[in-house]
């Protein structure tokens, strides 16, 4: 099916929160915690500079590009800011006020795939899709969960971002619906080519 997501698929990430207002997955600014690339958070637009909000989605586990991505693969998400804006990792702890939400790790980008063990694996699940084959699809509503440690946690928009044109902070936490929210809650749009 044409709408299937496939490896390769360059693509946007839209946050659920507060009624699909969480703003897009984006790099925006350099990081500074060891072995990081640029920092992550949300932006109002997916592109708020030239690739900061396109993520290239790659198989974790040997899959070819073009074949479809499936729930419960493991994935890695290339940024391609500047063509090459690093793999989406996560890096040091929550700030205490994340933590204090069930945060547990921050996230930005690496230039390397896997800055350590499992930091730049996330395991997709889609929510559900239509027809229910287990194939992920463009429009899904999916979850990301970090591999660190075998319990990196699920990505969210946690607090605002400080970052200029940012809207919120992401880190990744220990439950996916927290508060009965949809933090971690991502659609998944086709970038164009």
């Amino acid at each position: 099916m044409s709408n299937e997501l496939k490896y390769g698929d360059r693509i946007h990430l839209q946050n659920g929160y507060n009624n699909w207002q969480g703003g897009y997955l984006d790099t925006n600014g350099h990081a500074s915690n060891s072995g990081a690339k640029y920092e992550v958070s949300t932006t109002d637009t997916p592109n708020r500079g030239t690739g900061t909000g396109t993520w290239e989605v790659l198989s974790a586990s040997g899959k070819p590009a073009g074949a479809a991505v499936v729930t419960g693969d493991l994935i890695y998400l290339r940024n391609l800011y500047g063509g090459d804006g690093g793999y989406l990792d996560t890096n040091n702890h929550a700030t205490t006020d994340q933590k204090n939400a069930g945060g547990k790790y921050d996230v930005s980008t690496s230039q390397d795939r896997d800055r350590a063990e499992g930091t730049g694996r996330w395991r997709i699940f889609a929510q559900t899709s239509s027809p229910l084959d287990q194939s992920v699809r463009v429009g899904d509503t999916i979850h990301l969960f970090n591999t660190y440690g075998d319990n990196g946690g699920f990505l969210e928009t946690n607090h605002n971002s400080t970052a200029s044109g940012g809207k919120y902070d992401v880190c990744t936490n220990g439950y996916y619906n927290r508060s009965n929210s949809t933090v971690a809650d991502w659609k998944v749009h086709k970038a164009p080519a």
